[in-house]
């Protein structure tokens, strides 16, 4: 027996056990004829301390960081005791001890505030996995996975796995594929996520499927995408969107109480996507805090929206009556701001990942008073208007921005962001959930100069909308059955209600340019199987690595997956992607041509 307890698990209560542990050494400290080690394993740390005897035993083969030991000994009380860790009242008077593994110096040091950089540390992943740090990301990723399974379980779900090799339909993302050596000149493709299959095991009568399954996108590469993610992905038969809301509401509550110990008892709000465009200028809003936009000119939805109409027009500012969008925030507390200030933010706005020309801002004094950067533009009773438009109160600073419809919304939604950030408004340890629904059904494509689906091929008009899938001059006005939860500001699940007879998917292919022989190519085993008495049916799907990251207080999805990828989509430790050898290339009859 390599050992009796864990480095976490003796306490007080077990003074004079003789026990055995094992574990990697953290530290060692060497005091006179004593030394003291601190022994670590996943579970803790427990000290070690070596009397005199055993002492010069460590002279002659001193230990060094990352041993892997053994030690037999009796549980003391600690005369020094350490109230940060657990194991802190006790320590261990080692009788004899054992050597099970030497280590080299490692790279960098196996602690939470480390030497080791991004790339040092992703190359020696396994030592890193070592540190208490990330260990209790990789543990609550494992208590989010079992919360949710718990929950599925009890709600009458089923896990059932699909292929993972499956038939290349490149809709969205770009498909890995993987060649067949037994069909020559032909690919399987990885699944981007497991959608068909899913509906398919509706039609096969599993009426509550889920599965927490990899998922795999060729796509670019940030802090919160991967080449290949996790989903929790579930699906439900005979139900309509109140019943996947209500039941997907109750399994995120449930993983916050199992995971977190927050007992979320509110009914999560719900918001038109149109308002959260409107509101927030995105569809993913975080509502931990207020700051909503204020549309001072706008043709959004092809509603006349020119609130501020009048006083544009009369103002002569040529950048308000050139745009298409005039748009405010009011941030509260900020009209103490100093010229240094408002000047780096209207740098703030330049920058080319927010693309705007310029920053208005007015400040409302406590006085009631208000001053601008363009008064010799607008008078005090237009600013006064202004104001009241914003819903500004005395001692805010109204920020204005100005442009293209589309850039000027993205550019107050990230401005918003950032005055929540600067003011300490987006608190990590603070969630906020919340449903958006009524999403357009398509969204056209300029460089493909079509409609394109905004969620996916298999999404459901809203039932009295189905019948405008006939007439190509409505596409841009239909609403998808849709919604997706988002937590602080981050989509953390979508889904929909799915088509389920065969003549209303024939008719969303054909909306999105799909002749009727490439529909059948692709999807015609779907096609084919609506035929066979399809049920109503419904799913979802979560950003399993997301969730665990937020939950997690973290902004990258990296920092919860045992071997992730970096950003170029490289495993660093494994160095792959590689190349493979000229016999395999031969057996797959592939042979490049690198230009």
């Amino acid at each position: 027996m390599y050992r009796t307890h864990t480095c976490g698990e003796l306490r007080i209560t077990d003074k004079n056990k003789l026990i055995t542990l094992a574990g990697w050494v953290q530290t060692i400290r060497k005091f006179g004829a004593i030394t003291f080690v601190d022994l670590r394993d996943r579970y803790g740390i427990t000290q070690l301390l070596f009397g005199e005897s055993l002492n010069n035993l460590l002279d002659e083969n001193p230990l060094g960081r990352e041993f892997v030991l053994q030690a037999t000994g009796t549980v003391s009380e600690r005369s020094n005791k350490n109230p940060n860790i657990p194991t802190g009242e006790i320590e261990i008077i080692v009788s004899s001890f054992k050597v099970l593994n030497k280590s080299v110096v490692p790279p960098f040091t196996i602690q939470d505030d480390t030497d080791g950089g991004d790339d040092l540390r992703m190359k020696y992943r396994y030592l890193d996995l070592r540190r208490n740090i990330v260990k209790k990301n990789i543990e609550l990723r494992y208590a989010v996975s079992r919360a949710a399974r718990n929950y599925l379980h009890h709600q009458g779900f089923m896990d059932i796995e699909t292929p993972f090799l499956i038939k290349s339909t490149p809709e969205g993302a770009r498909d890995f594929v993987v060649p067949s050596r037994m069909n020559p000149g032909q690919f399987y493709a990885l699944p981007q996520s497991p959608q068909t299959f899913k509906q398919l095991l509706m039609i096969s009568g599993y009426d509550r499927y889920y599965q927490v399954v990899k998922c795999f996108r060729d796509e670019d590469l940030r802090a919160d995408r991967q080449p290949e993610f996790t989903q929790i992905d579930c699906e439900m038969s005979f139900v309509e969107q109140e019943d996947i809301l209500n039941t997907f509401e109750g399994m995120v509550k449930f993983i916050f109480k199992e995971v977190k110990g927050i007992e979320y008892t509110e009914k999560l709000e719900r918001m038109s996507w149109e308002d959260a465009m409107r509101y927030y200028g995105n569809d993913k809003p975080d509502i931990r805090f207020g700051m909503k936009l204020t549309e001072l000119k706008s043709n959004y939805s092809g509603e006349d929206r020119n609130i501020f109409k009048k006083e544009i027009e009369a103002s002569g500012f040529k950048v308000f009556n050139d745009a298409e969008l005039v748009g405010a925030i009011s941030v509260p507390g900020c009209c103490d701001y100093t010229r240094k200030q408002t000047d780096e933010l209207t740098e703030w706005v330049k920058r080319p990942q927010i693309g705007m020309a310029g920053l208005v801002f007015a400040k409302y004094h406590s006085d009631g008073s208000l001053k601008s950067s363009v008064d010799k533009f607008f008078d005090e009773s237009t600013l006064k208007s202004l104001a009241e438009k914003c819903q500004a109160k005395p001692g805010d600073l109204i920020l204005i921005l100005a442009g293209k419809e589309e850039r000027t919304r993205k550019a107050l939604s990230e401005l918003r962001l950032e005055m929540g950030e600067r003011l300490g408004f987006r608190k990590p340890d603070e969630f906020k959930l919340l449903w958006v629904v009524d999403f357009p059904l398509f969204e056209f494509s300029e460089e493909d100069n079509r409609y394109v689906a905004r969620h996916h091929p298999f999404t459901s008009p809203k039932p009295n909308e189905i019948h405008l899938l006939d007439d190509a001059s409505q596409y841009g006005t239909i609403k998808a059955n849709a919604y997706d939860m988002v937590l602080n500001g981050n989509e953390i699940g979508g889904g929909s209600i799915r088509i389920f007879q065969r003549d209303v998917q024939e008719k969303m292919f054909a909306a999105l340019g799909m002749s009727k022989e490439e529909a059948q190519h692709k999807f015609g085993f779907l096609l084919g199987a609506f035929e066979y008495g399809a049920p109503p049916h419904g799913g979802i799907a979560f950003g399993f690595d997301r969730l665990c990251a937020i939950l997690g207080g973290s902004e990258s999805i990296r920092d919860f997956i045992a071997f992730p990828k970096n950003n170029a989509g490289r495993d660093v430790m494994l160095d792959a992607p590689s190349t493979i050898d000229d016999k395999q290339l031969e057996e797959l009859q592939i042979r490049f041509n690198l230009k």
